[in-house]
């Protein structure tokens, strides 16, 4: 069973390797080369995922929406519950990483659709990611990259790329203006990227989306995030699936001519018509470190018929470090959390 994923792995990532270079030609990233930067910044947490280490599996399912069918025709807005896997995690390499610090949460999803189909996507707690293109990306990480004398990143190699790439501090700066997220299920996640929705006549309708608490969004003051320490979430998660509090809408905001839809680290202006494509479930939680997601991927480019990327360099930048990633996590024995 190992060779077989292990084989997988090498032609997911020839394929990503190549889609990366059809829509970024400009000097794309080695996904090796990222990885090792990625582990010199961050350090290297054996079987873990090289970002969002600290996470946990769930399932649940998904209801699409008549609106959603008048924009796509994938067959995840049928109208039919779709089987949903699903992994939450705080942001960054850490496995240990603090559950009350103002830092990045993930849902990463993969919709089962009929034939064989599936749709995969991982979603932040931010609606910008941390750089517009993968060189910017790379450059980002080598610069936050610790001094071997001191183990702290090196300010003026920090300050000078910040200084000519200003976009990469916008994330930080959304989640320093934020409150430390209640629980995972209570927190807005991001699609960031752009994506074209195809009707069944052929028309193709851009948008950016955002899956939206049904219950609302949450947050903690500082006293409530001190007291609730390091490791709270998944055991909230576990109880507020089991009192069936944890859904989302997913709702879509449309692109007008004249946005900006290749860039993760620029939003669609605010008060763009938002269409609610269907709401998803969460059923229940892993009860340790397994759980179905531990060897998933979830590479953005992995779409349904009726959804296509758009010419954002990040969506392909992203997929092949995944597969190059889950080729490492499996040498090494993945783990969960």
């Amino acid at each position: 069973m190992k060779s077989m994923v292990l084989t997988a792995v090498a032609l997911a990532t020839s394929a990503l390797t190549l889609s990366a270079l059809a829509q970024a030609p400009a000097a794309p990233v080695d996904p090796n080369t990222f990885l090792d930067q990625f582990e010199a910044t961050f350090g290297k947490f054996e079987g873990y995922r090289r970002s969002g280490a600290k996470g946990i599996c769930a399932t649940g399912e998904f209801v699409g929406t008549a609106d959603a069918r008048g924009l796509s025709s994938a067959s995840a807005f049928s109208g039919q519950p779709v089987p949903v896997v699903a992994r939450f995690s705080v942001g960054g390499a850490n496995p240990k990483a603090p559950d009350n610090a103002k830092s990045q949460r993930n849902m990463a999803l993969q919709f089962n659709l009929p034939g064989g189909e599936v749709w995969q996507m991982g979603n932040i707690s931010a609606p910008v990611f941390g750089a517009s293109s993968p060189q910017q990306f790379f450059g980002r990480l080598a610069s936050l990259q610790p001094d071997p004398a001191t183990k702290m990143p090196d300010p003026a190699k920090v300050k000078a790329f910040a200084d000519a790439n200003p976009e990469v501090l916008l994330q930080g700066r959304y989640f320093a203006s934020q409150p430390v997220p209640a629980s995972f299920g209570a927190v807005n996640y991001w699609g960031v990227h752009a994506f074209g929705f195809v009707n069944a006549g052929g028309t193709k309708q851009f948008g950016k989306w955002v899956f939206e608490p049904v219950g609302g969004v949450q947050g903690l003051t500082d006293d409530e995030a001190k007291a609730k320490g390091p490791s709270f979430l998944f055991d909230d998660l576990r109880q507020r699936v089991k009192d069936g509090k944890v859904a989302f809408n997913f709702n879509l905001e449309l692109a007008q001519p004249g946005d900006k839809i290749d860039s993760a680290t620029v939003p669609l202006p605010e008060g763009r018509k938002k269409v609610n494509l269907g709401v998803l479930k969460i059923t229940s939680v892993a009860e340790d470190g397994g759980g179905p997601c531990l060897t998933i991927t979830y590479n953005p480019l992995a779409l349904p018929k009726g959804v296509e990327p758009s010419a954002d360099p990040m969506i392909a930048a992203r997929a092949a470090p995944y597969a190059v990633g889950l080729g490492r996590r499996l040498s090494e024995g993945p783990k969960q959390q």
